[in-house]
């Protein structure tokens, strides 16, 4: 912390380049870059400058123009590190920057580490932990609804959610410790036992629900898994083609084409789908097929929605199967060839599981219903920037283990325990909830593994 350190904050290659400098000695070192003083322009403002270098006694100029750029000073603590800092944004040229990062190291500056700018601003009280780890999934966002979920949690809301189940918490410890203070006065009741468990049940039901929400979390992260599934020949490619708008699997009159999964991602409404095309499902002889269609049904485990591609009127065994295997998960049977189809009997199927949606995937007919049918079955809570879903497997961990300790309350109100031993559960819960947003000591080792995933430059 007593460094100045240095690095580009973006990748190399562009129009334009941004250098970040944090540190004691920050103004200094960009104030002999540059025709202008660091300490003595107002706080967050741009300036236009020119990058210049001393030349080599001797030379017939006496300096080196670098480059023309803007220069940005901040006063600490209303930088992003909370220290003094100053960003040089100059044109992308490789020689410029690496120019300018060769005079701020000679000029007492050093290289930073991956995410240390990010680490200061934690050890500075700018971010807590869970809000410095959002600016890595800000960065890896690649859709609205990552990015509205790292955005939400960037600014405070699962932090401030935290902090009001820690008050909950504190209450609960503070009634059961005020008791064990004045437990030699028998006549004394300070805590009641039905208020207890009221309000641990409480804070338990809101961490349990805060747990269950990383599977959202890490299915709108990786893509919500969606199968195509059926018998062969239904038109599974050709819709899995047409959904994606590409020519991802191979088609063909023949029976069996699909051996293997094939897998690709779309965007619907902001949101990542992951569709994987599977094995024709039917008997057969084929080693090698039935391989395939063995991992038609273990996709059909991983799947949250699976659609059910028919082209003709389902036998009974097939709708119990597809029943029973699709338990847990999204079933969309969808009659396809809608093209073709004579009988309008087939759309309204009657032993199918819910009304079909009718489509054509040679056509594009009835793809949008599909679509909104595909978003409408993922059951997401309403995205905003402001709600709190968990996607990070650190914090799923925490609050597992924080809904542990909470239930051994619960259980321990439940047959009269002691205060004593309720509020040693109940504090192990505090510091738990506390290891998400580092309000305890944190060992080094945990803060260099989070941080060495950042970029250089943040």
């Amino acid at each position: 912390m007593t460094d100045t350190i240095c690095a580009p904050a973006t990748a190399p290659g562009g129009a334009l380049g941004i250098i970040r400098v944090s540190g004691p000695a920050a103004f200094d070192a960009v104030s002999t870059l540059c025709q202008l003083s660091c300490h003595q322009v107002a706080a967050n403002t741009v300036h236009y400058t020119r990058l210049t270098a001393p030349v080599p006694a001797g030379s017939p100029a006496g300096q080196e123009v670098i480059d023309e750029a803007l220069v940005t000073v901040f006063h600490a603590p209303h930088s992003y590190t909370g220290e003094d800092s100053v960003e040089i944004s100059c044109h992308g040229s490789s020689y410029i920057i690496n120019r300018v990062l060769e005079l701020l190291l000679q000029n007492g500056c050093r290289m930073a580490n991956p995410g240390e700018f990010t680490m200061r601003a934690y050890l500075n009280g700018k971010l807590d932990l869970s809000q410095a780890e959002a600016v890595a999934d800000l960065i890896a966002s690649s859709n609205r609804a990552t990015h509205q979920m790292a955005m939400s949690q960037l600014r405070g809301h699962f932090s401030s959610e935290l902090s009001r189940l820690r008050d909950q918490l504190l209450r609960l410890t503070s009634l059961l410790e005020l008791e064990l203070d004045f437990s030699d006065h028998e006549d004394l009741e300070f805590a009641d036992r039905t208020e207890l468990l009221h309000l641990a049940s409480t804070i338990d039901t809101r961490i349990l629900q805060l747990a269950k929400s990383f599977e959202t979390g890490q299915a709108l992260k990786q893509g919500i898994p969606v199968a195509i599934v059926g018998k062969t020949n239904v038109g599974k490619s050709t819709l899995l083609n047409r959904l994606v708008k590409d020519e991802r699997a191979l088609v063909s009159d023949i029976h069996g084409t699909t051996r293997d999964t094939i897998e690709e991602t779309m965007e619907i409404q902001g949101v990542t789908f992951r569709f994987i095309d599977t094995a024709g499902i039917r008997q057969t002889a084929d080693t090698v097929e039935q391989m395939g269609i063995e991992r038609t049904y273990q996709m059909i485990e991983k799947a949250r929605i699976i659609l059910w591609v028919i082209d003709e009127q389902p036998a009974e065994a097939e709708v119990r199967e597809m029943a029973e295997r699709s338990k847990g998960r999204t079933l969309l049977p969808i009659i396809n060839k809608a093209d073709t189809l004579c009988s309008p009997s087939v759309q309204y199927a009657a032993q199918l599981p819910q009304r079909p949606l009718l489509i054509s995937a040679k056509t594009g007919q009835g793809l949008d219903a599909l679509e909104q049918a595909i978003f409408t079955s993922a059951d997401l809570p309403a995205l905003s920037d402001s709600g709190v879903i968990v996607a990070n497997a650190r914090h799923y961990d925490a609050l597992c283990r924080a809904h542990a300790s909470i239930r051994r309350v619960l259980d321990g109100l439940g047959v009269g325990l002691s205060g004593d031993l309720l509020s040693e559960d109940l504090r192990q819960a505090l510091d738990i909830l506390a290891e998400i947003t580092g309000g305890q000591i944190t060992p080094q080792e945990t803060l260099n593994n989070i941080f060495s995933h950042f970029c250089v430059g943040k």
